[in-house]
């Protein structure tokens, strides 16, 4: 019995303390944000994390940001020039680009938004950007696809490679045979 009137002066002591709460908001001025109509109002931290985008013209393809990455959520597959192939220079560093970038995905659904990604970089391609709003209905559409070259243009540059490699292995060849020739 004791218990029972214990169990009643805890919950109208909790109702009580609710209600102190909510007496107290009363006099406070509103925070609602009329989200929608009014976009611009959020001013965004200096530093903070968002959507991750990726500059594909400054991107060497080295793979540093999938080595970093926790969770695994990058995806970058790579080519090898043929020399005499002439892939051009990042735009922010003049670094001579080697590889063909075939693939560059980033699966957002599983980025946990560390940024650890961004600081190994060594052209500064990827970053956090601005853009904190991209709710999608399907996972599928949270895999985002920076590489610029398709499939057909990726399977050339692949078949070149394999046609490069097979005519250095003959070559080499050739020469190890000349040399126990002689």
């Amino acid at each position: 019995m004791v218990k029972y009137f214990a169990d009643i002066s805890r919950a109208i002591g909790t109702a009580f303390q609710g209600l102190t709460i909510v007496i107290r908001h009363l006099g406070r001025k509103k925070v609602t944000r009329q989200y929608p109509e009014k976009q611009n109002e959020y001013i965004l931290p200096e530093r903070a994390r968002n959507r991750l985008y990726v500059n594909m013209d400054d991107c060497i393809g080295c793979d540093k940001c999938a080595r970093a990455c926790p969770v695994d959520c990058i995806t970058i597959d790579t080519v090898k020039s043929v020399p005499g192939e002439d892939l051009g220079t990042t735009t922010r560093f003049d670094k001579k680009k080697a590889l063909w970038v075939t693939k560059f995905d980033i699966d957002m659904a599983k980025c946990c938004y560390c940024s650890l990604c961004v600081w190994p970089c060594p052209t500064e391609c990827i970053v956090m950007s601005e853009v904190f709003e991209f709710s999608e209905p399907k996972r599928e559409n949270l895999i985002y696809h920076f590489a610029t070259m398709d499939e057909a243009e990726a399977a050339v540059h692949i078949e070149n490679r394999e046609k490069y490699e097979v005519e250095a292995n003959v070559q080499r060849a050739k020469q190890a045979a000349e040399r126990a020739q002689s």
